[in-house]
């Protein structure tokens, strides 16, 4: 029993003193790594085998003593074989990246700072026992100071700039220049344009009448124009008109009014046809050298004239087809003579009814050559005048022109041919002869316009025997912008009229040059001269004309 209960307590011992020198050797390894890294300077790893000879009693490092228990011997490889934290990441690869997702930049900077040291993997952890020297190149830290991120790695985190700069404000930005800093701004009513202007100015001239012994005076002149043009997607609407106030101040006497609206409609069909519809009025005093004006009036009588117009239109490729009725109503005020009487005129009202047609083909996208013909009958107020005559007559015309087409350079048309008037009464001679008409614009050089007009119209006439004439008008006129500022325009007219039957002509030449300064926007100075000269081959049918004008015209 006591050798038994000796033989336990034995055991006991032995079996304490290993728990004793197993926890002891736990300890004495983290002191011992604490240690040699202090004394070290942070350099490497520290082998078990030194841990053990350092702190360790010789009983329990290896080198047992005669006192000393018997223990089982821990082999001095054994603290060496196990993974370090610097072995685990020898491979600078990270242990919780997941397999399957992608390598972060973090690991990518590992690897290529890896690849640029020559190896794939950092430098082996020296575990060699104690009494190796471990050298430079052998011996790493725990950690590896991050390098500067180059190349690729600063594009990928580099902060992306926006795509464009801030803008400033609104009030700060230039504005592009005015191309027409003085153009009319204008009102606006419902989908049109409307360009009002008033003109007001005071003139002189030096034969009031426009007579052979016409006097000089002095007059106030009062102008209003409108210009009203449509806003629409598809047709096209326009009114454009002025009227004239003239009234002296001193010398002769003058008491006029002249004036003239015009109203445009055009409309887009289907199938390519197209329709147009016009009215117009005009009044103004009557030349004292007309066909049949009376002599020895206190004042030049009134002519109006109203006109209407509809046409249709049919594009059929290259080809174009139109049908216009035109009717022109004419009519004269009674004439107010020197010694307070007056006489009627309505022997000279007419009315004039007439269809045209014309076809014309395009050569090319500017010109397209028509011929036209007409058809019409002129209706007198009074069918049999006083003097026996039905002056009544049919007319008839047949013409060829071409029309021009260049947008803002070059339009408008220009035909000639052949017109007559037969009177219903078989004793007065038919009205014929050549027939010309034109309306061109034309822009050179950007700021110029050049217009010519033409045309030609019959006149009656109520002297017995006499059938009328023919009158030929033309004007040619350059209006050009010589300054922002300042607009010049020079005319040119001429009117022939021709007697048929007889050796008889009037000649009528005018000239005019005018100058308008834009103080600003809405009001300029005008200014303008005006020679005229009537001539014929009849004694006592002369006159010369001259008149100067300046005013101030307001605009919108």
């Amino acid at each position: 029993m006591a050798a038994a209960r000796s033989k336990t307590k034995g055991s006991r011992r032995r079996l304490t003193a290993a728990i004793l020198a197993a926890g002891a050797s736990l300890i004495a390894y983290g002191a011992g790594s604490a240690i040699s890294q202090q004394s070290d300077g942070l350099r490497g790893a520290v082998s078990q085998v030194d841990i053990e000879r350092q702190l360790l009693p010789d009983w329990l490092s290896g080198n047992q003593g005669a006192a000393a228990p018997q223990m089982a011997e821990i082999p001095a490889s054994a603290p060496a074989s196990r993974a370090t934290p610097s072995d685990l990441f020898a491979n600078n690869e990270d242990v919780f990246q997941d397999p399957l997702e992608p390598r972060t930049t973090t690991t990518l900077a590992r690897e290529r700072r890896a690849q640029r040291m020559g190896t794939g993997t950092e430098p082996p952890v020296n575990v060699a026992g104690p009494t190796a020297a471990p050298s430079d190149e052998a011996i790493t830290t725990g950690t590896i100071r991050a390098q500067p991120l180059e190349g690729l790695e600063m594009e990928e985190l580099r902060r992306t700039l926006p795509e464009s700069g801030r803008q400033g404000a609104i009030e700060g930005l230039g504005r592009p220049a005015d191309p027409s800093p003085f153009a009319p701004v204008g009102l606006r009513l419902g989908t049109f344009d409307i360009l009002p202007s008033l003109e007001q100015g005071v003139g002189w001239t030096s034969n009031a009448t426009n007579t052979q012994d016409g006097e000089s005076a002095s007059f106030s002149e009062t102008t209003l124009r409108l210009d009203a043009r449509s806003d629409w997607g598809r047709h096209t609407a326009s009114i454009t008109g002025a009227g004239t106030y003239r009234r002296s101040i001193a010398g002769a006497r003058i008491a006029e009014i002249e004036g003239s609206v015009d109203g445009q409609l055009r409309l887009d069909l289907l199938n390519d046809f197209a329709a147009l519809g016009r009215v117009g009025y005009d009044v103004r005093p009557e030349s004292a050298f007309a066909p049949g004006a009376i002599a020895g009036v206190a004042d030049r009588p009134n002519r109006h004239v109203l006109t209407g117009t509809a046409g249709l239109s049919k594009e059929m490729g290259l080809a174009r087809l139109a049908a216009t009725a035109d009717l022109t109503r004419t009519i004269y005020d009674d004439a107010r003579l020197t010694d307070g009487t007056s006489v009627s005129q309505r022997e000279r009202n007419s009315t004039l009814a007439a269809f045209t047609l014309r076809g014309g083909y395009a050569i090319s996208p500017v010109l397209r050559p028509f011929v036209e013909g007409e058809i019409g009958r002129r209706y007198q107020d009074v069918r049999v005048d006083s003097s026996g005559y039905q002056r009544s007559a049919n007319r008839y015309a047949l013409r060829g022109g071409v029309e021009l087409d260049m947008g803002e350079k070059l339009s408008g048309e220009i035909a000639a041919g052949w017109l007559t008037e037969r009177p219903d009464d078989g004793e007065l001679r038919p009205v014929s002869g050549l027939s010309l008409q034109g309306n061109v614009n034309w822009s050179p050089v950007r700021g110029t316009i050049v217009a010519l007009n033409g045309a030609t119209a019959v006149e009656g006439a109520t002297s017995p025997g006499d059938t009328g004439s023919l009158l030929y008008s033309t004007n040619l006129s350059v209006s050009r912008d010589l300054r922002a500022n300042l607009t010049g325009t020079a005319l040119l007219g001429a009117d022939y009229r021709r007697y048929p039957g007889s050796d008889q002509y009037d000649l009528t030449l005018r000239g005019e040059a005018s100058l308008t300064w834009w103080l600003n926007r809405y009001a300029g100075l005008v200014g303008r001269v005006r020679h005229e000269q009537f001539r014929s081959n009849q004694p006592g049918r002369e006159s010369r004309q001259t008149s100067v004008y300046m005013g101030l015209r307001a605009q919108r």
